[in-house]
């Protein structure tokens, strides 16, 4: 089970991956600045809402993503961001991922009994091509967080991560192409080689979405948004059924 948590809103392009953003995509339709960081007014402690019967909405042993609107770590959040953890903290029995851009700012912006990390708390890094594979993978694996996954997402490029998996400090990789008007290619051949070295060093791997411009065996598929993670569990079945030859 998975839910949605969005304690502030807006964030503001810092990378190639950023460029068809799709917070921005649908902020622009609603004619909404997303470089303007808010804090949101109905949902900010929506992990602590109980229904009628006094129950939490976001029930036990749920995985929640956490942030996906804005950044955990962005600046503007500094002010908000204490009250978060405590919230974290308080539901213990869900589990919270976070997924950054800004992993360089993580060891500034942690509760004091962060220790070696929360139980509940799942650490991810976006990394698009081999440039931020670089530049933000030593930092992830360096940082104390209970668990780390890698998002590649949007996938742009073929990249190695080969030597951060060797590490054993990665759980999964999620791999996804890129959605909506002008998404850039997500080539086939760059997930399956991505899922073959997830297997070689024992790392979980999800396929997670094609992207609207997909590639497979050469041949070009433009694929509705609504399809997209249907496509990606094919291609999760295809990538399996090769497993003898790894």
């Amino acid at each position: 089970m998975k839910a949605m948590w969005n304690p502030w809103h807006g964030c503001h392009k810092c990378s190639p991956g950023c460029k068809n953003c799709f917070v921005f995509y649908f902020d622009e339709l609603r004619r909404k600045d997303t470089n303007i960081v808010v804090k949101s007014k109905t949902n900010f402690n929506l992990p602590l809402k109980k229904d009628r019967k006094g129950n939490y909405k976001i029930k036990s042993h749920t995985e929640v993503a956490t942030c996906f609107t804005s950044d955990f770590f962005i600046e503007e959040a500094d002010c908000y961001r204490k009250e978060a953890w405590e919230i974290i903290k308080k539901r213990e029995d869900v589990t919270f991922l976070i997924c950054t851009k800004r992993i360089e700012r993580f060891e500034n912006c942690l509760p004091s009994d962060w220790m070696d990390g929360y139980d509940n708390v799942i650490i991810a890094v976006t990394c698009e091509n081999q440039q931020k594979v670089e530049e933000r993978l030593p930092i992830l694996l360096n940082i104390k967080a209970k668990r780390k996954y890698i998002f590649v997402a949007p996938i742009l490029e073929e990249v190695d991560l080969n030597r951060y998996l060797q590490t054993g400090k990665i759980d999964l990789v999620s791999v996804g192409g890129e959605s909506y008007q002008n998404a850039r290619i997500c080539n086939f051949d760059w997930i399956q080689k991505i899922y073959k070295d997830c297997v070689r060093n024992q790392v979980d791997f999800d396929f997670h979405q094609t992207g609207s411009n997909f590639i497979m065996k050469q041949k070009k598929y433009q694929i509705n948004h609504h399809k997209e993670y249907s496509q990606a569990k094919k291609g999760m079945k295809y990538l399996k059924s090769l497993d003898s030859d790894l």
